[in-house]
């Protein structure tokens, strides 16, 4: 009969277990924002130069040709300013609102916010640089458009540099709502149609004078975000401009268009994780 020691059934234990296995990795920390937010703005921007521009053209005559019809109804003075005003905005509505609403409600439907949502990036920063990218389209547009409407109704163009604040303050606010509704819509062609909408309410509210809307419409008017960027826009063409307002409204465009991405966000965040 063997002996076995006591301590050998212990030993052959310990020489079977298997060593300890390493700790996991560490995930790599998120982007910063800013960091991130540059990176989807120039790919957004790269990928939409050549799809876009046509459709640039399309909004700039659009927003001439309204200028030259009304042209034949308003002469001068408020009206005139406000068509000039409007029609410069009309730009920008045409593309941060409608076309972001087509974009992410096409994108939604497509599946391609999964590609966003496996990237170590902020949402705040999809939603924020596919806006800047759509908004940037706008600038020659708006420029274009404010200077033929200086020649057709003899307005002065030395105060056409609030332009560079009213186009990122307005194209926020419409970008980030053209955003949420692409999408919170539930279709894709139903975003298109609440983007046609919206530009549609730009063109309608924006381009007429105030003075000739009924005035339930008028409190309407002060519910679309591009308001105020006609209105800072608009004051600036008086021979003395009260540059308080200007700068109210420009402030409260911006606060528009804060809340109006913040919206945006949360909507990209909902439809991503579904």
């Amino acid at each position: 009969m063997t002996v076995v020691p006591a301590e050998a059934p212990s030993r052959s234990a310990g020489a079977a277990r298997p060593a300890s296995r390493p700790a996991p990795a560490e995930l790599a920390p998120r982007a910063r924002l800013l960091p991130s937010l540059a990176a989807v703005y120039r790919a957004q921007l790269s990928r939409a130069r050549v799809a876009r521009i046509p459709l640039l053209f399309v909004a700039t005559f659009q927003s001439v040709g309204i200028m030259i019809l009304m042209r034949g109804v308003v002469d001068g003075g408020e009206e005139a300013r406000a068509v000039v005003a409007g029609s410069s905005v009309l730009v920008v509505a045409f593309v941060a609102l409608n076309l972001l609403a087509q974009y992410f409600g096409r994108l939604r439907a497509d599946g391609g916010l999964d590609h966003y949502a496996t990237l170590p990036v902020p949402p705040a920063a999809v939603v924020l640089g596919a806006a800047a990218a759509y908004a940037s389209f706008t600038v020659p547009g708006t420029l274009v458009t404010a200077a033929v409407g200086c020649v057709l109704f003899q307005l002065p163009f030395t105060h056409l540099w609030v332009l560079l604040a009213v186009i990122p303050l307005a194209g926020a606010a419409l970008a980030g709502l053209g955003a949420a509704l692409g999408l919170l819509a539930p279709r894709p062609e139903l975003a298109t149609l609440l983007g046609q909408l919206g530009m549609s309410a730009a063109l309608l509210l924006g381009v007429l004078p105030p003075e000739r809307l009924p005035s339930l419409v008028q409190y309407g008017r002060d519910l679309l975000p591009s308001t105020y960027g006609v209105e800072a826009f608009a004051r600036t063409f008086e021979a003395h401009p009260d540059w308080r307002i200007v700068g109210l409204h420009l402030a409260v465009c911006a606060g528009v268009g804060v809340i109006s991405l913040a919206v945006a966000t949360w909507a990209y965040r909902r439809a991503a994780v579904r």
